[in-house]
């Protein structure tokens, strides 16, 4: 088995709302350190945007587990929708830390090279 060789951009690039599409997966990925050295990343399914809401809602995201599980966000339940997103079962808000799995991949990819890079200081 080869891992194909890739140039990584020295910044991140989450997903545009373009790109977006309801049903797909794609990946939540952060860092809890302030170097960007220790990754969480996370598969999520679009859920698109709150159909309750008027215009350009934010969009929203279920953990891909409780998704395929065959749990699905009743948007007629308000209760349910606050407990989904307390429980954290369900995100809204930026796609700054949303990816395709290419795309977290090149980060992770950059993330390891970082961390080599400082074992060798």
């Amino acid at each position: 088995m080869r891992f194909e060789g890739r140039d990584l951009k020295p910044y991140a690039e989450p997903i545009s709302e373009g790109e977006l599409t309801e049903g797909a997966v794609y990946f939540s990925l952060t860092f809890i350190d302030e170097n960007a050295l220790i990754p969480v990343m996370e598969p999520v399914v679009c859920l698109g945007r709150d159909p309750r809401s008027s215009g350009n809602g934010q969009w929203y995201f279920q953990d891909a587990a409780s998704y395929f599980s065959g749990h699905r966000v009743d948007w007629n339940s308000v209760k349910e929708v606050d407990e989904a997103l307390t429980s954290g079962s369900l995100y809204s808000g930026s796609l700054k830390g949303i990816f395709t799995f290419e795309r977290a991949l090149d980060n992770l990819l950059r993330c390891s090279i970082e961390r080599e890079q400082q074992k060798g200081q």
